[in-house]
């Protein structure tokens, strides 16, 4: 497998229908999970940038749904503006997982770490809740 040292700062062009198709994601981002044995993410400045972006987004819309509820806005209309945040966290969730899972899982694997898959098992449980 082509491995790039963390010197190099190309960006990859993911796959079309990846969920970080358009935010770019760095060599560096594949650069290692672990450092000086602790975990530890490792997104580009860009991904960064994006993940920030739409929790902000998220934010101002519970906000919102705060003052839908303090104004005694019709159920169905808040429900609704829940099931976007909700949506909207999932997309975060789908761009966290997909990096973690071409970085992390992958170096944890080529280390011969196969306990990386319950927790991933794990994990997707909760987030399939």
């Amino acid at each position: 497998m082509n491995r790039n040292t963390p010197d190099d700062q190309a960006v990859q062009q993911p796959q079309e229908g990846s969920v970080t198709a358009g935010i770019g994601v760095s060599d560096t981002e594949a650069a290692g999970c672990t450092i000086h044995g602790a975990r530890q993410s490792h997104h580009s400045d860009q991904v960064k940038s994006s993940l920030t972006t739409r929790l902000n987004r998220i934010e101002g819309q519970i906000r919102g749904v705060k003052g839908m509820i303090e104004r005694d806005t019709y159920c169905d209309d808040v429900l609704n503006q829940i099931a976007a945040i909700q949506s909207a966290l999932n997309g975060v969730g789908k761009i966290l997982l997909e990096g973690h899972m071409k970085s992390c899982l992958v170096e944890r694997l080529e280390q011969g770490d196969t306990d990386v898959i319950d927790e991933l098992l794990k994990t997707m449980g909760k987030l399939m809740k």
